[in-house]
């Protein structure tokens, strides 16, 4: 079938395997740093108790047959180790059977985490990273030339998760559609990077260029993925324009890497090695039958379940991040369908006093991403996933967040438990744990530039009240859910 394969992308593939491989080796990496903490067998959601509530078919896991840390950290550490050897071209050296099955085990172990990852993996970049992976397992290695129809399937989820993304945010917010979203954004995302504060205090006309350029990137150019070349390519490169905007504006873990990622399968491979004077692509055998036929499989397979995500972008009530199947193989995307105008959030302060005076001194403990010392610039951990952090920011928009772990988190922290305060930047108890520990909700804004100059100070902040009233570790014990 001449019309199968196209060895024009030959160098699109290359890229956007590769750069694939590396996102999978940050998330597994990711999970094997921080899950003993999280939902390991003592973590603040464990996957022993999720795995009996829950059964195989709702959350398909390997950790259904077995559960312990040690098997876990297995699983992480080896799907790094996988990943990264995939990055090293192990994938290429191999016949295009094993190729297949490295990319299906890679997919299959970080289905196994993020089934039972519970709150902790409930963002719509997991189920992202699984599909772009589910197309990955057929799109070849460099024994054959790309297959036509997975580089289609990789535009249509292209399409979704930027289309997806516009027509969320026209349906939401009137913010976004009178062009005032960038007014707040900069300062109110879940997690600030080290130049938010510079692009919070852009003038209010160029945040407004800001939106438009958003809505025309996801609403216009998705449009023209289907288009034929070079106008594809330029579509895709815009996005990307757009996307390195966004990594150099805030912390998103790995969706705006991985968005880069795939509008790069877009790109006619000819025309990029021209311009960056690569030699031709090497003529290519025709793929074997049983290759075209599970390739033809897999493509009837995802058209069949596009259904849902394609009915999700035409109704009025439109759903953002989520998978109608439980191996996250197509799913709908989007994103801030509603901005937040002000800034909250939470802080976990402890004290070694047995008795609470109006005398007692707190002490705050410090998160790696989120904000908390006024004089502390934000810092840069995009495409890495700080999950607690960003759970921290959500539990700050509402208690109702926080209800499935914060009680859980502050009983680790009074009891001194090494895993979680692996997680922190600053623990304040090196010695022994707090006898009490509390939460006090601030509002947070940026400072002026004139601030900025006189304090040194890059935040200002404002107490609200009470998250949290001071608690020891047995009521906390109490009250953690069982």
């Amino acid at each position: 079938m001449g019309w199968f394969t196209e060895s024009g992308y030959w160098l699109s593939r290359l890229v956007f395997l590769r750069a694939l491989a590396a996102v999978y080796a940050i998330a597994f990496l990711a999970a094997a740093l921080q899950f003993r903490a999280l939902i390991g067998e003592h973590g603040m959601l464990p996957v022993p108790r999720f795995v009996r509530r829950v059964p195989f078919r709702r959350s398909p896991s390997l950790f259904h047959w077995a559960y312990s840390d040690r098997l876990f950290a297995c699983v992480a550490w080896g799907g790094a180790v996988l990943s990264a050897a995939v990055v090293a071209g192990a994938a290429d050296a191999m016949p295009l059977w094993a190729s297949m099955l490295m990319w299906a085990a890679m997919w299959a172990l970080y289905l196994s985490i993020v089934n039972v990852g519970q709150t902790w993996y409930g963002f719509g970049w997991e189920s992202l990273l699984l599909e772009t992976g589910t197309l990955a397992v057929f799109l070849g290695n460099a024994h054959t030339a790309p297959p036509v129809p997975v580089l289609w399937l990789l535009r249509w989820l292209l399409f979704r998760l930027e289309f997806g993304a516009g027509l969320i945010k026209m349906r939401g917010d009137r913010c976004w559609r009178d062009l005032t979203c960038l007014y707040y954004h900069h300062g109110t995302q879940p997690m600030p990077g080290p130049l938010s504060w510079f692009f919070h205090h852009l003038p209010r006309p160029l945040h407004r260029v800001e939106t438009a350029a958003n809505h025309v990137a996801q609403l216009g150019l998705p449009v023209l993925l289907f288009t034929p070349q070079p106008i594809a390519s330029w579509a895709a490169g815009f996005m990307i324009v757009t996307q390195l905007w966004l990594v150099a504006s805030g912390n998103f873990a790995w969706l705006n890497w991985l968005t880069i990622v795939i509008a790069f399968s877009v790109v006619d491979g000819v025309r990029a090695a021209d311009v960056l004077g690569l030699p031709k692509p090497p003529v290519l055998a025709a793929p074997p039958g049983w290759y075209e036929g599970l390739v033809l499989a897999a493509t009837a397979g995802v058209l069949a379940l596009s259904w849902w995500p394609a009915r999700n972008l035409v109704t009025r009530g439109q759903i953002m991040n989520y998978s109608f199947n439980r191996l996250h193989l197509v799913n709908a995307y989007g994103a801030f369908g509603s901005i937040t105008r002000v800034r909250t959030e939470v802080a976990v302060e402890g004290t070694s006093d047995t008795g609470i005076t109006p005398e007692t001194v707190w002490r705050e403990y410090g998160f790696k991403g989120k904000p908390g010392p006024l004089g502390r610039l934000p810092r840069q951990w995009a495409p890495y996933h700080l999950r607690l952090d960003w759970l921290m920011w959500f539990a700050a928009l509402s208690p109702g967040y926080a209800e499935p772990w914060f009680l859980a988190f502050v009983a680790r922290l009074l009891a001194g438990d090494r895993a979680t305060l692996k997680l922190l930047r600053h623990n304040p108890f090196p010695g022994e744990p707090p006898a009490h520990v509390r939460a006090r909700l601030y509002r947070y804004r940026f400072t002026s530039w004139r601030q900025l100059r006189d304090t040194g100070q890059w935040w200002e902040r404002t107490l609200v009240r009470e998250y949290l009233p001071p608690v020891d570790l047995d009521s906390a014990a109490r009250l953690v859910q069982p």
